[in-house]
């Protein structure tokens, strides 16, 4: 492949596949996407991405948009055609008096959150440091501050994206406002964003968080407290309700709690979860937040081997809670699996379902059915656990699918995922800005 009208407009690194560093350039996150890319690219600024599409679609390949890698089907990734890494478009700048983040489109989640903290602010967002924080906007942006703050994208205040056609163009509210609805739910379909200005909000004292486990047995009680902690507690509490099969301990259930209030104000709110016992264990303490935000970081490291299947839910009834239950004592003996349950509402569900085309804001919790393991022996016994796990649910669910947790593609599941009449405000956006359908390695919506 001739590179030279590449060199002379792109001022960036580029790796070919003879390179030393190619499997390092190529490796994503999730272990199971192993492909094998034409080239890799890391632009330095705008004008490097706008250097790399016209370079890509002169030669009609593929185009793969890197950020933090994390892209659960691997869409970050792709055989035989262009990988645009993000990663040296990096970096965040706060106004600590206006309360804003200007973040650059290669950003990860630990650059946003180490220049909000140190001025005592927080934009919400994921619980992974190394995911990106592109992606994670782009789809939704769950995390342990959204029933207080909103989703990430609903702290979106603009961004600036390099189109199919090579334009740099800003929207907000003010500016491309159509454009920017589609962004903040559909985004990966219109562009490659290159950076983004964020709303802040104070959070300047440690906070409480951790976990308590008890016995399988108990599943049903540790729900039934969970619903009324969720419903009832404050917008400071997050709540997480899941299960899991641990090879030492055999099938648990636990509650995750990160409480954004006070010390004291958490110790209170949180009383009752405590008495719940005696738990198995609990790791519920004062920490800073920037700790937690890195907890799960060796977890949840690069290279292993990833499935999921989530739904939104209008509740969490016993018999959903005896499902889950069911499957994650007979799930497959692999290195982590089981389900999480986050509660929602409050913050989320403020916002209008119709404000941005993101879907799902009216449900009252999240479920996923997660494994992660290592040997591809176990990969078709791990994803048919997933899949099995969630038809089972499926009765129990409610519209809208959460994008970024979508392991399969095609344009049936994009429209699950929207719904008819977002999908058709989604296509008309497509047609406009992307017509060529020059940016297809995501959800498609398909011109």
């Amino acid at each position: 492949m001739k590179l030279d009208s590449l060199r002379e407009d792109f001022a960036g690194e580029i790796v070919l596949p003879d390179d030393p560093g190619y499997d390092q350039a190529r490796a994503v996150w999730n272990g199971m996407a192993d492909r094998r890319p034409a080239l890799v690219v890391r632009p330095t600024d705008p004008d490097d991405v706008i250097a790399a599409i016209r370079f890509a679609r002169e030669r009609d390949l593929l185009i793969a948009v890197r950020c933090g890698g994390h892209s659960i089907p691997g869409l970050s990734t792709c055989d035989d055609g262009i990988v645009i890494d993000l990663s040296q478009i990096r970096g965040a700048e706060v106004n600590p008096e206006q309360r804003t983040a200007h973040v650059r489109g290669g950003s990860l989640l630990a650059d946003l959150d180490a220049a909000a903290q140190r001025f005592g602010l927080v934009c919400p967002v994921g619980v992974v440091s190394h995911t990106g924080v592109g992606g994670l906007t782009l789809g939704g942006g769950m995390g342990r501050l959204m029933r207080r703050f909103g989703l990430t994208l609903d702290n979106v205040l603009a961004v600036e994206l390099v189109t199919a056609d090579g334009r740099t163009v800003r929207a907000s509210e003010d500016e491309n406002p159509e454009l920017f609805w589609g962004m903040r739910g559909a985004g990966p379909n219109f562009g490659i964003v290159t950076s983004f200005d964020f709303r802040l909000h104070p959070l300047d004292h440690p906070i409480t968080f951790g976990t308590v486990e008890h016995p399988v047995e108990r599943a049903r009680e540790l729900a039934a407290l969970w619903r009324d902690l969720a419903e009832n507690g404050s917008d400071e509490l997050f709540l997480s309700f899941g299960l899991a099969n641990d090879a030492d301990e055999g099938a648990v259930a636990y509650v995750t709690a990160l409480h954004s209030g006070t010390p004291e104000r958490a110790e209170n709110d949180l009383a009752e979860l405590r008495a719940f016992g005696p738990p198995t264990a609990d790791s519920i303490m004062v920490r800073p937040y920037l700790e937690t935000q890195h907890l799960n970081d060796d977890p949840h490291g690069w290279g292993h081997r990833f499935y999921m299947k989530s739904a939104f839910l209008p509740s969490l009834p016993d018999e959903a809670v005896d499902i889950c239950v069911e499957h994650t004592v007979h799930a497959p003996e692999a290195g982590e699996i089981g389900f999480s349950t986050w509660a929602w509402g409050r913050k989320i569900s403020e916002v209008p379902e119709d404000g941005t085309a993101f879907t799902g804001r009216e449900a009252a919790a999240w479920i996923a059915a997660e494994a992660m393991w290592d040997d591809p022996a176990l990969d078709e016994a791990c994803r048919a656990w997933g899949r099995g796990a969630l038809a089972d649910l499926e009765p129990f669910s409610s519209e809208g699918r959460y994008v970024n947790d979508v392991a399969e593609v095609g344009s049936d599941v994009a429209r699950a995922i929207y719904g008819d009449a977002k999908y058709d405000r989604l296509l008309a956006l497509k047609r406009e800005w992307d017509p060529d359908n020059v940016f297809q390695l995501n959800q498609n919506i398909r011109p």
